[in-house]
């Protein structure tokens, strides 16, 4: 086992799943959400969740030659996510809510590609930006 996987095996400290707010259906807000998104021209010009915290960019699911494929200065020192600026992802380049680009997406970790436009987490972290 590769020092990278026993560090994302290890037990972590995990972030409490956000939670949304009362008011309308969760479908409701989400579709909205994801309609403002596409509006303005998709996750391109957002980079929120990217931006969110440090904490939520960890390793879960990756094999390790997906671990292998990710470049090693972007990952944690402690090897168990992606490494953060405060609480920017490394890999995130641009200014969040103008234009964002992630450096590594053909090789990006699965929390990033579960990441869903107008999902829960979604709306939590555009808020965070006023976005």
């Amino acid at each position: 086992m590769s020092e990278r996987h026993a560090a994302r095996t290890a037990t972590a400290p995990t972030p409490a799943a956000p939670t949304a707010p009362a008011g309308p259906p969760a479908d409701a807000l989400a579709d909205a959400l994801s309609a403002a998104i596409a509006a303005a021209g998709g996750c391109r010009t957002c980079g929120a969740c990217c931006a969110y915290a440090a904490d939520w960019p960890r390793f879960s699911l990756e094999s390790e030659a997906a671990l292998a494929a990710i470049p090693p200065e972007l990952v944690a020192a402690d090897g168990a996510g992606m490494r953060c600026i405060g609480d920017r992802c490394a890999a995130l380049s641009g200014e969040v809510g103008v234009a964002t680009a992630c450096t590594i997406h053909p090789v990006r970790p699965e929390v990033c590609r579960a990441c869903e436009p107008g999902d829960p987490e979604c709306g939590l972290a555009r808020a965070r930006f006023g976005l």
